[in-house]
Protein backbone atom coordinates (compact mmCIF):
# COMPACT_ATOMS: atom_id res chain seq x y z
CA UNK A 1 0.00 0.00 0.00
CA UNK A 2 1.57 3.18 -1.41
CA UNK A 3 2.35 6.09 1.56
CA UNK A 4 0.03 8.92 1.24
CA UNK A 5 3.35 11.53 1.16
CA UNK A 6 5.20 9.48 -1.08
CA UNK A 7 5.65 11.36 -4.77
CA UNK A 8 4.79 9.83 -8.06
CA UNK A 9 6.60 8.39 -10.72
CA UNK A 10 6.35 9.85 -14.18
CA UNK A 11 7.71 8.12 -16.40
CA UNK A 12 8.18 9.90 -20.04
CA UNK A 13 8.72 8.35 -23.24
CA UNK A 14 9.69 9.67 -26.15
CA UNK A 15 8.87 8.38 -29.53
CA UNK A 16 11.72 8.74 -32.26
CA UNK A 17 10.85 8.92 -36.03
CA UNK A 18 13.71 7.69 -38.82
CA UNK A 19 14.85 10.74 -41.64
CA UNK A 20 12.60 10.11 -44.83
CA UNK A 21 14.62 8.22 -47.57
CA UNK A 22 15.83 10.44 -50.13
CA UNK A 23 15.62 8.35 -53.42
CA UNK A 24 18.03 7.96 -56.15
CA UNK A 25 17.13 10.70 -58.62
CA UNK A 26 20.03 12.23 -57.28
CA UNK A 27 21.94 9.63 -58.83
CA UNK A 28 20.50 9.53 -62.13
CA UNK A 29 21.35 13.04 -63.08
CA UNK A 30 24.71 12.80 -61.18
CA UNK A 31 25.23 10.04 -64.49
CA UNK A 32 23.96 12.53 -67.02
CA UNK A 33 26.11 15.45 -65.71
CA UNK A 34 29.00 13.34 -66.03
CA UNK A 35 28.28 11.96 -69.21
CA UNK A 36 27.93 15.04 -70.78
CA UNK A 37 30.97 16.31 -68.88
CA UNK A 38 32.14 12.98 -71.33
CA UNK A 39 31.08 14.19 -74.51
CA UNK A 40 32.52 17.46 -73.88
CA UNK A 41 36.32 16.18 -73.30
CA UNK A 42 35.92 14.11 -76.01
CA UNK A 43 34.54 16.11 -78.35
CA UNK A 44 37.13 18.79 -77.08
CA UNK A 45 40.29 16.37 -78.13
CA UNK A 46 39.10 15.21 -81.22
CA UNK A 47 38.96 19.23 -82.07
CA UNK A 48 42.22 19.48 -80.93
CA UNK A 49 43.71 16.61 -82.96
CA UNK A 50 41.82 17.35 -86.19
CA UNK A 51 44.26 19.87 -88.90
CA UNK A 52 42.51 22.97 -90.31
CA UNK A 53 41.78 21.49 -93.31
CA UNK A 54 40.13 18.61 -92.18
CA UNK A 55 38.19 21.27 -90.04
CA UNK A 56 37.13 23.25 -93.07
CA UNK A 57 35.93 20.31 -95.04
CA UNK A 58 34.11 18.65 -92.28
CA UNK A 59 32.32 22.20 -91.84
CA UNK A 60 31.68 21.92 -95.84
CA UNK A 61 30.22 18.60 -95.64
CA UNK A 62 27.41 19.82 -92.88
CA UNK A 63 26.88 22.90 -95.05
CA UNK A 64 26.06 21.04 -98.08
CA UNK A 65 26.49 17.44 -97.20
CA UNK A 66 24.58 16.46 -100.52
CA UNK A 67 26.79 18.08 -102.80
CA UNK A 68 30.14 16.96 -101.07
CA UNK A 69 28.73 13.08 -101.14
CA UNK A 70 28.12 13.44 -104.84
CA UNK A 71 31.52 15.44 -105.52
CA UNK A 72 33.93 14.18 -102.60
CA UNK A 73 36.28 16.07 -101.33
CA UNK A 74 37.04 16.55 -97.13
CA UNK A 75 34.69 14.72 -95.02
CA UNK A 76 33.25 12.69 -97.54
CA UNK A 77 34.52 9.69 -96.43
CA UNK A 78 37.90 10.23 -97.47
CA UNK A 79 41.42 8.87 -95.24
CA UNK A 80 41.67 12.23 -94.23
CA UNK A 81 38.67 12.73 -92.53
CA UNK A 82 37.94 12.73 -88.87
CA UNK A 83 36.59 9.16 -88.50
CA UNK A 84 38.97 7.23 -90.48
CA UNK A 85 37.58 5.19 -93.20
CA UNK A 86 33.69 5.82 -92.32
CA UNK A 87 31.53 2.79 -93.68
CA UNK A 88 30.97 -0.40 -91.65
CA UNK A 89 34.42 -1.28 -90.50
CA UNK A 90 35.39 2.10 -88.34
CA UNK A 91 39.12 0.22 -88.12
CA UNK A 92 39.91 0.99 -91.70
CA UNK A 93 42.77 3.76 -92.85
CA UNK A 94 42.31 3.76 -96.25
CA UNK A 95 39.44 5.17 -97.17
CA UNK A 96 35.68 4.03 -97.04
CA UNK A 97 34.69 0.38 -97.54
CA UNK A 98 32.24 0.03 -100.34
CA UNK A 99 31.10 -3.26 -100.64
CA UNK A 100 29.76 -3.15 -103.95
CA UNK A 101 33.34 -2.92 -105.26
CA UNK A 102 32.38 0.15 -107.83
CA UNK A 103 35.78 2.49 -108.14
CA UNK A 104 35.07 5.88 -106.49
CA UNK A 105 38.04 7.36 -107.94
CA UNK A 106 37.18 10.53 -109.28
CA UNK A 107 36.51 10.67 -113.16
CA UNK A 108 36.46 13.38 -115.64
CA UNK A 109 33.99 13.64 -118.71
CA UNK A 110 34.71 15.11 -121.72
CA UNK A 111 30.82 16.52 -122.61
CA UNK A 112 31.56 17.84 -126.39
CA UNK A 113 32.37 14.25 -127.00
CA UNK A 114 29.49 12.52 -125.19
CA UNK A 115 27.26 15.35 -126.75
CA UNK A 116 28.95 14.18 -130.60
CA UNK A 117 28.41 10.58 -128.88
CA UNK A 118 24.75 11.47 -129.06
CA UNK A 119 24.54 13.19 -132.35
CA UNK A 120 25.67 10.57 -133.89
CA UNK A 121 23.29 7.40 -132.48
CA UNK A 122 20.43 9.83 -132.97
CA UNK A 123 21.13 10.64 -136.57
CA UNK A 124 21.98 6.66 -137.27
CA UNK A 125 18.61 6.15 -135.40
CA UNK A 126 16.87 8.62 -137.77
CA UNK A 127 19.04 6.92 -140.86
CA UNK A 128 17.37 3.73 -139.43
CA UNK A 129 13.76 5.06 -139.85
CA UNK A 130 14.31 6.93 -143.08
CA UNK A 131 15.45 2.80 -144.29
CA UNK A 132 12.80 0.98 -142.52
CA UNK A 133 10.15 3.92 -144.65
CA UNK A 134 11.40 3.25 -148.14
CA UNK A 135 11.31 -0.19 -147.30
CA UNK A 136 7.51 0.12 -146.26
CA UNK A 137 7.24 2.18 -149.84
CA UNK A 138 8.37 -0.43 -151.55
CA UNK A 139 6.62 -3.32 -150.33
CA UNK A 140 3.26 -1.70 -149.18
CA UNK A 141 0.43 -2.28 -152.16
CA UNK A 142 -1.00 1.36 -150.44
CA UNK A 143 1.97 2.80 -150.48
CA UNK A 144 4.07 1.76 -154.18
CA UNK A 145 1.84 3.76 -156.10
CA UNK A 146 2.62 6.48 -154.62
CA UNK A 147 5.73 6.33 -153.90
CA UNK A 148 6.65 9.39 -156.30
CA UNK A 149 5.15 11.48 -154.29
CA UNK A 150 6.70 10.54 -151.41
CA UNK A 151 10.11 12.68 -150.75
CA UNK A 152 12.18 11.55 -147.88
CA UNK A 153 15.61 13.40 -147.19
CA UNK A 154 17.70 15.22 -144.01
CA UNK A 155 17.15 18.89 -143.27
CA UNK A 156 19.32 20.56 -140.08
CA UNK A 157 15.76 19.84 -138.26
CA UNK A 158 15.44 16.10 -138.69
CA UNK A 159 14.51 13.21 -141.01
CA UNK A 160 11.76 15.36 -143.16
CA UNK A 161 8.83 13.28 -144.79
CA UNK A 162 6.94 15.08 -147.67
CA UNK A 163 3.83 13.99 -149.81
CA UNK A 164 3.17 16.14 -152.71
CA UNK A 165 0.93 16.66 -155.01
CA UNK A 166 0.93 15.36 -159.01
CA UNK A 167 -1.03 16.83 -161.51
CA UNK A 168 -3.54 14.81 -161.61
CA UNK A 169 -3.27 13.24 -158.10
CA UNK A 170 -3.73 16.57 -155.85
CA UNK A 171 -3.78 15.34 -151.94
CA UNK A 172 -6.44 17.87 -151.49
CA UNK A 173 -9.28 19.23 -153.39
CA UNK A 174 -8.62 22.86 -154.34
CA UNK A 175 -9.21 25.33 -151.75
CA UNK A 176 -10.16 22.85 -149.11
CA UNK A 177 -8.70 21.12 -146.37
CA UNK A 178 -10.48 17.67 -147.05
CA UNK A 179 -7.83 14.90 -147.27
CA UNK A 180 -8.45 12.53 -150.27
CA UNK A 181 -8.88 9.19 -149.65
CA UNK A 182 -5.71 7.90 -150.81
CA UNK A 183 -3.86 10.66 -148.99
CA UNK A 184 -5.20 9.07 -145.54
CA UNK A 185 -4.26 5.93 -146.35
CA UNK A 186 -0.87 7.22 -147.04
CA UNK A 187 -0.82 8.58 -143.74
CA UNK A 188 -2.10 5.97 -141.81
CA UNK A 189 0.11 3.45 -143.50
CA UNK A 190 3.37 6.12 -142.14
CA UNK A 191 1.73 6.55 -138.52
CA UNK A 192 3.04 3.06 -137.03
CA UNK A 193 6.68 3.26 -137.67
CA UNK A 194 6.88 7.02 -136.04
CA UNK A 195 5.87 4.93 -133.20
CA UNK A 196 8.66 2.93 -133.41
CA UNK A 197 11.32 6.32 -132.51
CA UNK A 198 11.15 8.68 -129.25
CA UNK A 199 11.49 11.81 -131.65
CA UNK A 200 9.04 14.41 -131.30
CA UNK A 201 6.94 15.23 -135.05
CA UNK A 202 5.74 18.92 -136.53
CA UNK A 203 3.57 19.14 -139.36
CA UNK A 204 4.13 21.95 -142.22
CA UNK A 205 1.13 22.84 -144.88
CA UNK A 206 2.51 24.40 -148.44
CA UNK A 207 0.39 25.70 -150.70
CA UNK A 208 1.48 26.86 -154.16
CA UNK A 209 1.44 30.70 -155.70
CA UNK A 210 -2.28 30.45 -157.13
CA UNK A 211 -3.67 33.71 -155.30
CA UNK A 212 -7.10 31.97 -153.08
CA UNK A 213 -8.78 34.78 -150.84
CA UNK A 214 -12.07 34.65 -149.81
CA UNK A 215 -14.69 37.45 -148.53
CA UNK A 216 -14.31 36.49 -144.98
CA UNK A 217 -10.27 36.99 -145.21
CA UNK A 218 -9.63 33.29 -145.24
CA UNK A 219 -7.04 32.79 -147.59
CA UNK A 220 -3.68 30.31 -148.29
CA UNK A 221 -2.16 30.83 -144.91
CA UNK A 222 -5.24 29.53 -143.24
CA UNK A 223 -6.02 26.74 -145.56
CA UNK A 224 -2.16 25.43 -145.12
CA UNK A 225 -2.62 25.35 -141.58
CA UNK A 226 -6.06 23.63 -141.50
CA UNK A 227 -4.78 21.33 -144.44
CA UNK A 228 -1.39 20.32 -141.75
CA UNK A 229 -3.96 19.85 -139.08
CA UNK A 230 -6.02 17.70 -141.00
CA UNK A 231 -2.64 15.69 -141.96
CA UNK A 232 -2.39 15.22 -137.69
CA UNK A 233 -5.66 14.01 -137.15
CA UNK A 234 -5.14 11.77 -139.99
CA UNK A 235 -1.51 10.37 -138.44
CA UNK A 236 -3.31 9.98 -134.83
CA UNK A 237 -6.36 7.79 -136.29
CA UNK A 238 -3.57 5.54 -137.93
CA UNK A 239 -2.06 4.95 -134.50
CA UNK A 240 0.64 7.75 -134.22
CA UNK A 241 0.72 8.88 -130.38
CA UNK A 242 -0.89 12.10 -130.73
CA UNK A 243 1.73 13.98 -127.47
CA UNK A 244 4.60 13.39 -130.29
CA UNK A 245 3.15 16.11 -131.86
CA UNK A 246 5.13 19.29 -130.72
CA UNK A 247 4.04 21.52 -133.89
CA UNK A 248 1.97 22.03 -136.30
CA UNK A 249 1.58 24.69 -138.50
CA UNK A 250 1.19 26.25 -142.12
CA UNK A 251 3.58 28.44 -144.56
CA UNK A 252 0.90 29.26 -147.31
CA UNK A 253 3.79 29.80 -150.84
CA UNK A 254 6.13 31.08 -148.53
CA UNK A 255 8.55 28.11 -148.60
CA UNK A 256 8.51 26.64 -152.18
CA UNK A 257 10.16 23.51 -153.09
CA UNK A 258 10.29 24.46 -156.60
CA UNK A 259 11.95 27.98 -156.40
CA UNK A 260 12.05 28.28 -159.75
CA UNK A 261 8.13 27.57 -160.91
CA UNK A 262 5.88 28.73 -157.48
CA UNK A 263 2.97 27.14 -159.50
CA UNK A 264 4.02 23.65 -159.62
CA UNK A 265 1.88 21.44 -158.30
CA UNK A 266 4.71 20.04 -155.74
CA UNK A 267 4.56 22.67 -153.90
CA UNK A 268 1.57 21.75 -152.83
CA UNK A 269 3.06 19.56 -149.87
CA UNK A 270 2.95 18.33 -146.21
CA UNK A 271 5.55 18.01 -144.58
CA UNK A 272 6.29 15.89 -141.67
CA UNK A 273 9.88 16.65 -139.67
CA UNK A 274 10.81 13.86 -137.28
CA UNK A 275 12.80 16.26 -134.68
CA UNK A 276 16.47 15.58 -133.85
CA UNK A 277 16.97 16.39 -130.08
CA UNK A 278 18.11 20.21 -130.55
CA UNK A 279 15.46 20.92 -132.77
CA UNK A 280 13.33 19.69 -129.99
CA UNK A 281 14.87 21.40 -127.49
CA UNK A 282 14.95 24.74 -129.03
CA UNK A 283 11.00 24.83 -129.76
CA UNK A 284 10.23 23.89 -126.30
CA UNK A 285 12.60 26.57 -124.61
CA UNK A 286 11.77 28.93 -126.69
CA UNK A 287 8.04 28.48 -126.59
CA UNK A 288 8.65 28.76 -123.05
CA UNK A 289 10.65 31.65 -122.57
CA UNK A 290 9.02 35.13 -121.42
CA UNK A 291 10.94 38.01 -121.30
CA UNK A 292 9.82 40.76 -119.05
CA UNK A 293 11.49 44.39 -118.20
CA UNK A 294 14.06 43.71 -120.02
CA UNK A 295 16.15 47.05 -120.13
CA UNK A 296 17.58 47.43 -123.74
CA UNK A 297 19.19 50.25 -125.59
CA UNK A 298 15.79 50.11 -127.58
CA UNK A 299 13.88 50.12 -124.44
CA UNK A 300 15.80 52.82 -122.61
CA UNK A 301 15.48 55.00 -126.46
CA UNK A 302 11.80 54.78 -126.56
CA UNK A 303 11.37 55.35 -122.73
CA UNK A 304 13.39 58.44 -123.10
CA UNK A 305 11.44 59.63 -126.06
CA UNK A 306 8.63 58.58 -124.45
CA UNK A 307 9.61 61.16 -121.67
CA UNK A 308 10.16 64.00 -123.76
CA UNK A 309 6.93 63.82 -125.20
CA UNK A 310 5.10 64.27 -122.34
CA UNK A 311 7.71 66.28 -119.88
CA UNK A 312 8.17 63.42 -117.32
CA UNK A 313 12.08 62.56 -116.61
CA UNK A 314 13.21 59.54 -118.11
CA UNK A 315 14.19 56.48 -116.27
CA UNK A 316 16.96 54.99 -116.54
Amino acid sequence: MMDDGAKPIIVKRIKKYAAGHHGGAWKIAYADFVTAMMAFFLLMWLLGSTSKGDLNGISEFFKTPLKVAMQGGSGSGDSSSIIKGGGKDLSRQDGQVNAGGVDTAKKSFNLSAAKAALEKEETQRLQTLKERIQSKIENSAALQKFKDQLLLDFTSEGLRIQIVDEQNRPMFPAGKADLQQYTREILEEIAPVLNDVPNRIGLTGHTDSTPYFSETGYSNWELSADRANASRRALVQGGMQDNKIIRVVGLASAAHLDRKDPFNPINRRISIIVMNKKTEENLMRDAGRIEVGTDTEATRDAAARGAQATGAPATK
